[in-house]
């Protein structure tokens, strides 16, 4: 099993905090955000990683080399322009052969990645999103029929009733680059998870807990609240 973590991301709301530094690179409980995700992927035997860069590249590299202090293999990308939550991949095509895991750096989890697993294959469906109960605002908005996503519509403008929130969490596998244009920005809420859904794939939600956001400075601090508690 492998996985991409993305990391690209500026970090424009949490400035300047990210003027000097790596959004993905910020601290929360004593490391930067990345090595949370890292150290979880570890822990499940997931030690094949690839991380997709952009913005201060160097940060990232100069702090996890190679991964071997980690326990894992990594392998970077450099984006000279953006290339979205989906076209990041295409980097890596490659390398995401058979099932892997798409994660968003800048979330903190304790997801159960084998408990992941095991739900994807009984589901048997192309991908399989984290799902959990925070604000629809500014996220990805997921309506489910049983365990079967329906909709998905990227960052609404009002509360959809009912709807769960994309955790930054995929499990899918090669087929999943039919849908992602081999050149070019894409992204997996706004073109990649649609169109799947119109094509007829099934798409599945697995609801979790303990989701950890830092896409804002009010966000981090919060975060940063539940790191010093006891």
């Amino acid at each position: 099993m492998k996985a991409i973590i993305l990391a690209a991301g500026k970090g424009e709301r949490l400035r300047p905090l990210t003027d000097s530094t790596q959004k993905v690179m910020i601290e929360v409980g004593g490391k930067p955000c990345l090595q949370h995700s890292i150290e979880l992927l570890r822990k499940y035997g997931i030690t094949e990683i690839a991380i997709n860069t952009y913005y201060l590249p160097e940060k990232i590299k100069e702090y996890f080399k190679d991964g071997s202090e980690f326990g894992v293999s990594i392998r970077y990308s450099y984006e000279p322009e953006i290339l979205g939550t989906a076209g990041a991949l295409n980097n890596f095509r490659d390398f995401l052969r058979g099932e892997f895991f798409v994660v968003y750096g800048d979330v903190i989890h304790r997801i159960n990645f084998e408990e992941m697993m095991r739900f994807h294959r009984s589901m048997r469906g192309l991908t399989t999103i984290a799902l959990d109960n925070r604000s629809q605002k500014g996220k990805g908005a997921v309506v489910l029929n049983g365990n079967r996503i329906v909709r998905f519509v990227e960052k609404p403008k009002e509360e959809i009733p009912g709807a769960l929130v994309n955790s930054g969490v995929y499990l899918t596998n090669h087929k999943i680059f039919d849908y992602i244009p081999q050149q070019g920005f894409s992204d997996f809420g706004y073109h990649v998870l649609p169109s799947a859904l119109r094509a007829g794939e099934r798409l599945y939600g697995l609801k979790i807990e303990e989701v950890i956001d830092i896409g804002t400075i009010e966000d981090l601090e919060r975060a940063r609240a539940l790191f010093r508690q006891p």
